[in-house]
């Protein structure tokens, strides 16, 4: 990074700040954590996410990972995965996660609440097809389950099956036994979580950043 930039960095950096909400120096933290993770290259790929220790043992690391190569979550109106992420795209999936503050107007906090709730909502959407299939949604449960240690496959899919069944039964309360129900759709999953608090729970200690309390000043390896 160096004690001076070129202007066009500098640019570079202001404008990551309007896109992010990230300061100068939390912008600069996060590039010296993704220099690390890329080893000094340009890009990283998912084999780089894949070799964090801390997501070795979690249950949903696929979803997590592919959370940061996902066309959605760049903020755009794009599909599709990128096989590579540069910074940018790295840090914009990473704004997801940033808290608000004490000057974060009521309007800003929940448009940071709807961006969260969609970047939840992406990752259990594997199609992308804007609902969450029961399957998909079957799939996350029991991953969540199996690999806890504590349950076997076949008790936490029969938890699973069970949990995919209240779902359709609360979001479509009138639905006949032979209805078929096509999955939650974005407006549901936000009434699902509607009591969850997301601003300040929701953020990433796998990185070794933890975005509630990145400080400005040396980032923590």
């Amino acid at each position: 990074m160096g004690a001076s930039h070129p202007r066009s960095e500098q640019h570079q950096y202001h404008e990551l700040m309007a896109k992010t909400g990230f300061s100068l120096e939390q912008i600069k933290n996060l590039h010296i954590r993704f220099q690390h993770l890329s080893g000094n290259e340009e890009t990283i790929r998912r084999k780089h996410l894949s070799s964090i220790p801390a997501l070795a043992n979690n249950p949903i690391k696929k979803e997590i990972i592919e959370a940061f190569f996902d066309k959605r979550n760049q903020h755009e109106n794009e599909t599709g995965s990128f096989e590579e992420i540069g910074f940018e795209q790295f840090l914009m999936v990473m704004s997801h996660f940033r808290p608000p503050t004490l000057r974060t107007k009521d309007e800003e906090r929940e448009a940071l609440r709807k961006e969260k709730l969609h970047f939840l909502f992406n990752m259990h959407d594997t199609d992308s097809d804007g609902i969450i299939t029961l399957e998909e949604y079957r799939k996350v449960v029991e991953e969540l389950l199996s690999k806890s240690g504590n349950i076997g496959q076949e008790a936490a899919r029969a938890i699973a099956d069970a949990a995919m069944l209240e779902v359709a039964s609360t979001n479509a309360p009138d639905m006949g036994p032979d209805d078929f129900y096509e999955g939650i759709t974005f407006e549901h999953f936000e009434q699902m979580l509607q009591n969850l608090e997301l601003e300040s729970r929701m953020h990433i200690r796998f990185l070794d950043v933890k975005t509630t309390t990145m400080h400005c000043g040396k980032a923590t390896m």
